[in-house]
């Protein structure tokens, strides 16, 4: 049964027969007979499909949410044997948002000292993709923002909170301010995070709040390094939290100024699927993103 479970997860993935039957390495046929009895011993039809994969039915979604649920508990089960074998020692699992990934070393340095055992792998995706990660059991933990009640079966930990500053050279344009409003950076051209990213939402609802109607960016990018990259040159200006600018690193050629009126905030943090007893190796995570934070507030 938990095998056909892990198809039922593998075909919400991958919305495709074939690719799902790779993913659980083995072959189409053997994929589609192993759904096939799942259907018949739970008697009821959970997938559409005509030569292909169309969707889930209504009791499909539903063994859907039971599946993930048993998934997640019995991989969690076998993690936490084994760390009581071997010690703490696995794969985590991360992903986080462009604008976050460069502290995310703050938690996995000292991780990574206490618990040598553990390798990572970080991955940077946007706010709704690390939801779809989660949900599909594809990662252990998100850093993304946490401002509102996080979904149903995850909880949010907070880690830093993240302000905007106005990157740009000294010479440029409000580069000699030691502050600037969101209706004067309005006025600068500015090369932007894309519009897919949280980030960009964020800006562009700080900017309209101050009744600024900015011209369009001279460029967008879906990569902090690229945009950096431009500013850098002191041709350009862009708009980026404090923490990614001090992370990549100011010079001599750029400036950071604090953004105010208003001076807003949004709080970063970490997602974890609510589980107890949660295992081990996120309950590490967990306790180094508390100690990190506490840090941070205390700075």
């Amino acid at each position: 049964m938990l095998e056909k479970l892990e198809y039922l997860l593998a075909l919400s993935r991958e919305r495709n027969f074939g690719r799902a039957a790779e993913a659980c390495s083995v072959t189409q046929p053997s994929f589609s007979a192993g759904i096939k009895q799942l259907e018949d011993a739970l008697g009821a039809m959970l997938v559409q499909r005509t030569s292909r994969f169309i969707g889930f039915t209504a009791e499909g979604e539903r063994v859907l949410e039971w599946a993930r649920g048993i998934v997640a508990d019995t991989r969690a089960m076998r993690t936490d044997v084994q760390t009581l074998k071997k010690g703490l020692n696995g794969h985590l699992r991360i992903a986080a948002l462009p604008v976050a990934s460069p502290m995310l070393s703050l938690v996995t340095t000292p991780y990574h000292a206490k618990y040598p055992g553990v390798r990572f792998s970080i991955f940077s995706r946007t706010a709704a993709e690390i939801l779809s990660l989660l949900e599909n059991l594809e990662i252990d933990a998100g850093i993304t923002y946490v401002d509102e009640a996080p979904p149903r079966g995850l909880r949010a930990v907070p880690f830093y909170r993240e302000r905007f500053r106005l990157v740009t050279a000294p010479d440029s344009p409000l580069g000699d301010h030691d502050k600037v409003t969101w209706a004067e950076v309005a006025k600068v051209p500015l090369c932007l995070p894309a519009t897919d990213m949280q980030v960009r939402h964020n800006i562009d609802r700080l900017l309209a709040a101050a009744g600024a109607e900015p011209g369009p960016p001279t460029l967008e990018s879906d990569s902090m390094i690229v945009l950096f990259a431009h500013v850098r040159t002191g041709r350009w200006a862009t708009v980026m939290p404090d923490k990614l600018a001090e992370a990549l690193g100011l010079t001599q050629q750029l400036r950071s100024v604090p953004i105010v009126d208003p001076d807003a905030t949004h709080q970063i943090g970490l997602l974890v699927p609510k589980r107890e007893p949660s295992t081990a190796i996120v309950t590490a995570l967990v306790a180094e993103v508390n100690a990190v934070a506490r840090s941070l507030d205390h700075n």
